[in-house]
């Protein structure tokens, strides 16, 4: 883990879920899989690169904890005034502290057994806006908002 400050907001459009950490097993495969079978990197205008982000967000208790419902948003990061295709949605990671954490490269099977330490770790989370990053060279990384540091 390594912690940086995310100096800019980062927008990010694509197809969303609401689900919770309860149903998370049951719904987020299949999501992916919809995700891949729709082509829907393809359909997203004003993509900034060629990465894809899932982004979790709208947390039933922003700012508390990561129980209850949440939003799961699967696309690319966009240009701010990129337009919104029908079906899709567009949500902002602000800038913010985070601590980043790797993912074996290629290895996507890894990323829930990744949350479930991250989860376990001591770290002053925010519950705004977490993220996965899918690099085409098979680079993962997951991103979690944490608190400034204290002065």
């Amino acid at each position: 883990m390594q912690t940086t400050e995310q100096n800019q907001a980062i927008h990010v459009t694509g197809i969303a879920l609401r689900t919770s950490n309860d149903e998370a097993a049951q719904t987020i495969p299949p999501f992916w899989q919809r995700f891949g079978e729709q082509q829907v990197l393809a359909a997203i205008p004003g993509r900034i690169g060629t990465d894809v982000l899932a982004v979790y967000t709208q947390f039933a208790h922003a700012g508390v904890d990561n129980q209850g419902l949440y939003s799961l948003v699967i696309g690319a990061e966009v240009s701010p005034d990129a337009p919104v295709p029908a079906g899709m949605q567009r949500v902002v990671v602000s800038a913010s502290r985070r601590a980043v954490f790797e993912v074996a490269r290629g290895r996507p099977d890894l990323v829930g057994a990744a949350w479930q330490r991250i989860w376990a770790t001591p770290l002053p989370k925010t519950y705004l806006a977490d993220y996965e990053r899918y690099t085409q060279d098979g680079a993962i990384t997951i991103s979690v908002g944490i608190e400034p540091a204290s002065a």
